[in-house]
């Protein structure tokens, strides 16, 4: 069994006397889009942020693949706008890049026209482009995204998932993304994990979307209109959404509180980033 990239064991924290995160447990496998979702104030910014190491859990551990390449594209990004600053000297800020390095990866997102031009002048479409193509120049393992659409326009917004589904496949890279839309995230995403300060619910869309404590979150109204997109798999889903391989072997997605199908152990071949007892 191939170990995961990135996982999160037992993970609680408390700001004050509240609850941020309350015995999470959850793992990121590698080539795969996991989404988490969830209302506002459900601590998935400071999930995102202790795994990757950003915020220290009070318990719990954070276990990574050695030498994990991670890309990180925030929420925002704030330029003053009277900095000067082009698309390629803002691709060039921590690391070293050719022109013909920095072209090549506005190329592959899509806004090569973008190099010269001002960050301040950017559409918010190109501002998240330009950001995406400044994390490729480290060709990532994971690519973590937060609320990758904020701030673009519906038909951007469609436009950029269809993006990080290709970027995920050219670069063969895992994405842990954070999102609020729910129609497009459910169409381009392997694993759903639907989360409320703990993991309420977790696994493909199909079975999310039917699960009691998503429906509680979101409404019978906004489940049932989300559209399905179906992926090509290597294996099967049974009637409850449980995978199944050729030999009729069933691979049981666990819908509670503490775990679910991709937590593996293996700890061997994994780097403790952090360990609180």
């Amino acid at each position: 069994m191939t170990a995961p990239l990135i996982e999160g064991r037992g993970l609680s924290l408390s700001f004050g006397n509240e609850r941020v995160l309350d015995n999470v447990t959850l793992s990121i496998a590698a080539g795969e889009i996991m989404t988490l979702i969830g209302p506002n104030g459900a601590g998935k910014s400071t999930l995102v942020k202790t795994l990757l190491g950003l915020q220290r859990a009070d318990e719990g551990e954070v276990i990574r693949k050695p030498g994990l390449r991670i890309g990180y594209v925030p929420q925002k990004l704030s330029i003053d706008q009277v900095l000067p600053m082009t698309a390629k000297r803002f691709l060039t800020l921590t690391r070293a890049a050719s022109r013909a390095d920095c072209e090549k990866v506005l190329a592959q997102v899509g806004a090569s026209h973008v190099i010269d031009n001002q960050m301040s002048s950017l559409s918010g479409g190109e501002t998240q482009r330009v950001m995406l193509a400044r994390t490729l120049l480290l060709r990532p393992e994971l690519l973590v995204l937060d609320e990758p659409t904020q701030g673009v326009d519906v038909t951007g917004q469609a436009e950029l998932y269809r993006l990080i589904d290709d970027i995920r496949r050219e670069f063969n890279c895992a994405v842990l993304m954070i999102s609020h839309d729910l129609h497009l995230v459910m169409a381009k995403t392997d694993h759903v994990v639907c989360f409320n300060r703990h993991v309420c619910c977790s696994g493909i869309p199909e079975t999310v979307r039917q699960h009691p404590e998503y429906r509680s979150l979101f409404g019978d109204q906004a489940a049932d209109a989300i559209g399905i997109y179906h992926h090509a798999h290597d294996h099967e889903h049974d009637l409850s959404g449980h995978v199944v391989d050729g030999c009729g072997h069933d691979h049981s997605l666990d819908h509670d509180h503490s775990h679910d199908h991709h937590a593996h152990s293996g700890a061997g071949v994994k780097e403790r980033v952090g360990q609180v007892k």
